[in-house]
């Protein structure tokens, strides 16, 4: 009880403390370093290293602007100030802008509250549970690379961000766009809420381009959705979400890209392990997703593929689940196909599964837990018998869900 009295008052003086939003600001830089901590009040508009060793406390909606690389070397850590609507604190790296955060497994590089006592060095928190959640914004990249967008614009608004605010403007017509580089990064803590009903992702990926590299991600215990992407071509490798508060890994309007070995383990508010879109405008593009392994909760559903949803799903292993509804629309233990247009898809093999492993609750068949015909693509497995899923070394060392022994059981 201590612990929490001590975080809510931590909150409560941040929040006083918080005076603006820090809305398009592109005001000289105003910085303040007092050593191993510096805090950074204002948009980035010059290229800038954040350095090994220090933390960096963003004061708001902090964005990299056009034209403008940010390097954050191995080990830093950055800290979100508490606010919630236009206070939100958050990075958001604009059109045009590049993030270079390459951490490295002894050094990974950590986004989270400053509610959270973790200095450069550590890997698990030393005060903070690993369910806490919404104390931030997240970390927000926007590109270049097509989507399919409702009216068939070229550019669209990120949600999450003001419209009066541009570096949230993603979408346009180079799929090879390149925002940088992210390695060796753990988010956690985030997805304050902006409105109602609408919180921001601890990774927003809007139309970012195949020549950015992302590889090596966890998000931890984020209110909205762990990993999100809007359109784009940008591909992840090794990617872990743990605790989302809504899905652990959302695709929209056409995202084109390949999510590769990943792990999710879904918490008590998880919606769903997969949420899949399909596309708002005339561009219809695909993605893969392949090699995963799902850990349910008895509130979470395997995925949701709704709205024309389309793309290659392969080599996914489900374990952890609670039994189905009888009520096909009830949302937990299954995997489901929603709506006419994302049936249509499945029949005509735009919606493709293959190699598909999951160890059921007793009595429970394939029919029940795979609906609308999946289930030929699937098979049943004892626990830690699976044949496919995500390989767990790569994220072994690294991550806080690895030194918090939350990886046990994966195979």
């Amino acid at each position: 009880m201590k612990k929490y009295n001590y975080l809510i008052m931590l909150v409560t003086a941040s929040l006083l403390g918080l005076t603006s939003c820090i809305e398009g600001n592109d005001k000289p830089d105003t910085d303040t370093d007092t050593g191993s901590s510096v805090d950074i009040t204002s948009n980035i508009t010059t290229n800038t290293t954040w350095e090994t060793g220090k933390t960096y406390v963003l004061a708001g909606r902090i964005a990299v602007t056009s034209g403008v690389t940010l390097n954050i070397q191995p080990g830093v850590v950055v800290k979100g100030q508490v606010g919630s609507g236009a206070n939100a604190s958050a990075l958001i790296i604009a059109r045009g802008a590049k993030i270079n955060a390459v951490g490295t497994a002894a050094q990974p590089i950590i986004f989270t509250t400053v509610a959270d006592e973790i200095e450069p060095g550590q890997i698990a928190s030393p005060n903070m549970e690993p369910t806490l959640e919404g104390l931030w914004g997240g970390l927000m990249i926007m590109g270049r690379a097509k989507g399919s967008f409702a009216g068939d614009v070229q550019e669209i608004q990120i949600e999450g961000i003001p419209a009066s605010d541009i570096n949230g403007l993603y979408g346009g017509n180079d799929d090879a766009d390149n925002s940088g580089v992210l390695k060796y990064i753990s988010i956690r803590h985030g997805g304050a809420n902006i409105g109602e009903g609408n919180e921001i992702n601890g990774l927003t990926l809007g139309g970012v381009g195949s020549g950015t590299v992302i590889e090596n991600v966890e998000v931890v215990a984020n209110q909205d959705d762990g990993i999100e992407w809007f359109g784009g071509t940008v591909s992840v490798k090794n990617a872990l979400v743990w605790n989302s508060g809504d899905d652990a890994v959302d695709t929209d309007q056409s995202w084109a890209g390949t999510l590769d070995n990943f792990i999710i383990i879904a918490g008590s508010n998880t919606d769903h392990g997969l949420e899949v879109d399909g596309p708002e405008g005339a561009y219809n593009a695909a993605h893969t997703v392949k090699n995963g392994s799902v850990k349910g909760h008895p509130n979470s559903e395997f995925g949701d593929f709704r709205a024309g949803a389309r793309g290659t799903f392969e080599n996914l292993y489900f374990f952890n689940f609670p039994a189905p509804s009888a009520n096909n629309n009830a949302g937990k233990g299954d995997l489901s196909l929603s709506g006419d247009n994302t049936i249509a898809n499945f029949t005509n093999s735009i919606l493709k599964f293959s190699k598909l492993e999951a160890t059921l609750v007793e009595g429970v068949t394939l029919q029940q837990a795979f609906r609308n015909g999946t289930d030929v693509h699937a098979g049943t497995v004892a626990a830690k018998a699976n044949t496919v899923g995500a390989d767990k070394a790569a994220f072994n060392g690294w991550t806080w869900a690895s030194v918090g022994n939350t990886l046990a059981d994966f195979k």
